[in-house]
């Protein structure tokens, strides 16, 4: 077992956060162990709070709670579903400040959450989980830090989510460049970039948001596009005061508004994942956005994409285009071939001057699962048999030979239409109705039979088929390496929400310690070939 390296108990709490002092070189056990502190990680620690749990521990990376909404600084980074939905079911807010709330009030909720519910005893800061095995004879699983230290756990819950890990682009040259480098995740806001020729690789969803922000303040702006994105027109309108109070004293206005938001969203998608024919209605919108704020008829053509609405992310924007209409603008196509100390160069062999280059180039999505290395029941290697096989999990939660681990926001349950904390909340409750199965019957762990998960993710693919994103022309990261779609939901989420109120006990195998299909744990209520 790895021995810690801090030099006392005091210094190992004041580096990992509150809660219990443990002896130099001594493992920490607990009942669960919880991988992050963004809205997955929170939302499952007051879950088993309340059930009235307490041997619970969260690790987290970075000094502070948040996930995403810590890290990504970017000016204008904003929410693109409405706050109202996109926000606990069970710590609803009235006084959200704007539709789609910015980073800012975004990250105090996620802080003011956390406060409220008393997770900060539970909290392990500058915790980043590296390893893991699950131990057959103990039934416990080991996990093991950056720094060393190790915890031991009957439970795991991975809340690492898909989108922590920036996407850097391999470059050539790129460590000769003079000037100043960062992606939009990790903005450097030390950077002035008053008057400074900035280049700005990639057209997603951060770099619509951040390129009208900066655009005022640079002295050129150089966009460089391989795709470029479906963008319709969007207001971030303010909630006045007085709405502010109607939401908040006014019985069941609130909860009427949420229930219009969610089931607005969930008309799109039918057509998403039923009739993406009908998403030309969308493209005649953006094309008309296009045409009503760009004025060059060459750019408005290297700005309209070539695939089906949908196939990428909808973004919404108001001052995007009018961004790239300026001047001092430019959208580059050709593909970058690499930098030098003064700038980049494209494949047509020009080289552009560039002070500062930032990346918006996404995350690691259908890899993510690479920050944690585990092995599980007899040395099942979770790593290596997804990079072999692609992402899978039984209902996006579970995975078979991996007892006891639970993965928030696992394969297929990203979304492409609607708020992803209600997919969240259906999981927590699922982990929740799981746990407390093992405890029913009297079992050590649980994990879903390899046929059950096997046809669950077959039906899946069958019902992304005819989606917008397996048949929309573009090649997007909700697909992986083999170019199956291992990141979203194929449906409307209630179906989701109505597949994961309760465990079937059927679909998983029951262990205890004395032994998979021994007649003494049956005795218990306990059989390795489920009830």
């Amino acid at each position: 077992m790895a021995a810690k390296t801090a030099s006392s108990a005091k210094e190992h709490k004041a580096r990992t956060g509150e809660g219990e002092e443990v002896a130099d070189g001594r493992p920490i056990e607990t009942g669960v162990v919880i991988i992050g502190s963004g809205f997955s990680g929170l939302g499952m620690g007051i879950a088993l709070k309340k059930d009235g749990r307490d041997d619970f521990v969260i690790l987290e990376k970075a000094g502070d709670v948040g996930g995403t909404w810590r890290d990504n600084t970017y000016p204008g980074a904003a929410c693109d579903v409405p706050t109202h939905l996109y926000s606990y079911s069970f710590e609803p807010r009235s006084n959200w400040e704007r539709l789609w709330s910015y980073q800012p009030e975004i990250f105090n909720y996620l802080k003011e959450v956390s406060e409220k519910y008393g997770l900060g005893p539970h909290l392990r800061f500058h915790q980043v989980a590296q390893r893991g095995y699950w131990d057959d004879e103990e039934m416990r699983w080991h996990l093991w830090t950056a720094d060393g230290q190790e915890y031991v756990a009957q439970f795991v819950v991975s809340a690492i989510g898909a989108l922590h890990i920036p996407s850097i682009p391999e470059i050539d040259g790129i460590e000769s460049f003079g000037g100043q480098v960062f992606h939009s995740a990790q903005w450097d806001h030390s950077v002035d970039l008053t008057g400074k020729k900035v280049a700005v690789i990639g057209t997603g969803a951060s770099a619509i948001q951040f390129v009208p922000e900066i655009v005022d303040e640079v002295g050129q702006l150089q966009l460089y596009q391989r795709t470029p994105a479906w963008v319709l027109p969007r207001e971030n309108v303010d909630i006045p005061p007085a709405v502010r109070r109607v939401l908040a004293r006014v019985p069941g206005v609130r909860r009427v508004f949420r229930s219009s938001l969610y089931w607005g969203a969930e008309a799109g998608a039918y057509a998403l994942n039923n009739r993406p024919a009908l998403l030309k209605a969308v493209a005649l919108l953006g094309k008309a956005h296009i045409r009503r704020q760009i004025d060059d008829k060459e750019l408005r053509a290297k700005l309209t994409p070539d695939y089906r609405p949908g196939c990428k992310r909808l973004l919404g924007s108001n001052t995007y285009y009018r961004a790239l209409n300026l001047a001092k603008s430019e959208v580059i196509t050709d593909s970058i071939a690499g930098a030098t100390a003064g700038g980049l160069v494209t494949a047509d062999g020009r080289e552009r001057p560039a002070d500062v280059i930032i990346y918006g180039t996404g995350f690691h999505v259908t890899d993510s699962f690479e920050s944690l290395s585990i092995k599980g029941k007899d040395g099942a290697d979770l790593v290596g048999r997804f990079r072999e096989e692609g992402p899978m999990a039984h209902r996006g939660i579970t995975v078979a030979d991996m007892p006891n681990a639970f993965f928030l926001l696992g394969p297929n349950t990203g979304l492409g239409h609607t708020s992803i904390v209600f997919m969240i909340e259906s999981q927590i409750h699922y982990v929740r109705d799981a746990i407390r199965l093992v405890n029913q019957r009297g079992a050590d762990a649980i994990m879903p039979r390899a046929e059950v998960q096997a046809a669950y993710n077959e039906d899946v693919q069958r019902r992304l088929a005819n989606s917008v994103w397996n048949t929309g022309g573009c090649q997007s990261w909700y697909l992986d390496e083999h170019g199956n779609n291992r990141t979203l939901w194929p449906g409307y989420t209630w179906r989701y929400w109505l597949s994961t109120r309760r465990v079937r006990p059927q679909e998983f195998e029951f262990l205890a310690r004395n032994g998979a299909g021994d007649p003494n744990a049956r005795q218990r209520g306990v059989a390795a070939v489920g009830a």
